[in-house]
């Protein structure tokens, strides 16, 4: 797409002045500069009406990232129908890549064979790689009714929809019991270890009937230690939740909202019964990754879900634990937590050590208790762009120059919510 609509450009001009009289014209600056990015240059709209969007630097759809890309222009849709549309045809371009195949992470707009690393004789021409993340299964159920919740639109909500979801309910009782019951399988033979599932793509054993659903790779496409995966289970519970408001409240199916709520409570007694671990520092904590026998990971990733993001996502977290959590992995006990001369911040296994992403610190910034946090993290953020202008996926803590895909529509977007959450403009969930 070329043009925005023009909502859009009043969206500008109002922030504009707003960060103007905040004192911090450049945080409004690099909003419009990101804010434009994904309609004017990931987005693709097809004749059937549906929306394709890229991640920026790789030509392929993935169905985390692109929920995420959109989701920022939830603030102003309200008042857009040309915006409701757009969104709308992203929610039904995922579904319909759900049903090609629901194990799979990311997509082609047609079916060219192209993709990340040819994994099977049989790859679909259609997927650019068969990552099966839980994670990708819950998005395009945030996005619909995130975009109903806000808008009230509900051309999305139809029968692909429907199908959609009944099929994702499937993967999940299925996931539920990986080890008796999954016949999913992972192997690649080039490239790092942890683009690939052991125990001939399997995965690490796992305690089955936990009630949490198995994720064979984290949201950064990084294979899970352990297949328990707290922060995408947690982000399931959400998601099932709204299920079950959208099966009530729009489609009038109660078979579906009782099953929504049935797997909701199941997953969520297993999070609390299975995913807390006990630390001396800081107590009582969420795990990032558990096996249902007692081995824990802990840690967090710079990729949303995250433990960092429970709250942004709506997770109905022990608040004490998640304090405590909040501690742990914004300090040296998270491995992945850095500190030098330009930011301090979380970054991921998926980069170079020492390297912070923009991502987590929006996050960070988007869960902060205080307007003068997401003020520094904000200008931390403008100030690490490695003078490109945009934001990457991560930076070295001492040499922002140094960093990490010059074009990353994700992070582009989280800093354009982080920006509009310190101006006071919130989604409805």
């Amino acid at each position: 797409m070329n043009k925005h609509p023009e909502i859009i450009d009043r969206l500008f001009k109002e922030l504009t002045e707003k960060a103007a009289k905040e004192g911090h014209p450049e945080f409004a600056e690099q909003f419009v500069t990101c804010y434009a990015d994904t309609l004017e240059k990931t987005a693709v709209s097809n004749e059937d009406g549906t929306v394709h969007v890229i991640t920026g630097d790789i030509p392929a759809m993935w169905l985390r990232d692109s929920a995420a890309q959109v989701r920022p222009y939830l603030y102003v849709a309200k008042e857009s129908r040309e915006l409701q549309d757009i969104i709308g045809g992203v929610v039904r371009r995922q579904f319909y890549y759900l049903q090609l195949d629901p194990y799979a992470n990311a997509f082609n707009n047609e079916p060219s064979g192209a993709c990340w690393e040819r994994d099977s004789d049989d790859q679909s021409p259609w997927v650019w790689e068969r990552k099966y993340e839980l994670d990708s299964l819950c998005y395009p159920i945030w996005l619909a009714y995130l975009l109903w919740k806000n808008t009230g639109y509900t051309k999305h909500l139809d029968e692909s929809f429907c199908t959609g979801v009944k099929k994702i309910l499937e993967i999940f009782r299925i996931e539920q019991n990986h080890e008796e019951n999954s016949e999913y399988r992972f192997i690649r033979t080039r490239g790092n270890h942890t683009d690939t599932l052991s125990r001939d793509g399997k995965g690490a054993l796992v305690k089955s009937g936990t009630g949490m659903i198995w994720s064979g790779f984290r949201p950064s496409d990084d294979a899970c230690t352990y297949g328990y995966l707290i922060p995408s289970n947690m982000f399931a519970v959400v998601v099932l939740g709204y299920l079950e408001e959208l099966a009530n409240a729009v489609l009038h199916d109660e078979a579906l909202a009782r099953e929504a709520w049935a797997l909701r409570e199941e997953v969520h007694n297993g999070i609390e019964d299975y995913g807390h671990a006990v630390t001396w520092e800081f107590g009582e904590i969420y795990a990032y990754e558990a096996d249902g026998y007692g081995m824990f990971n802990l840690m967090d990733d710079a990729n949303v879900p995250s433990l960092l993001a429970m709250t942004y996502l709506g997770y109905p977290a022990d608040e004490k634990i998640a304090e405590n959590t909040r501690r742990f992995i914004l300090s040296e006990g998270n491995p992945y937590f850095f500190s030098g001369k330009a930011a301090k911040g979380i970054g991921s296994p998926h980069t170079f050590s020492r390297h912070i992403w923009h991502i987590s610190l929006a996050v960070q910034g988007m869960t902060s208790k205080t307007r003068k946090e997401q003020e520094d993290i904000l200008s931390a953020m403008i100030a690490t762009t490695g003078g490109k202008g945009m934001m990457h996926e991560g930076f070295h803590v001492d040499n922002p120059e140094i960093y990490t895909r010059d074009w990353f529509s994700w992070a582009n977007a989280m800093y354009c919510e982080l920006f509009l959450n310190y101006m006071g403009y919130h989604i409805e969930a």
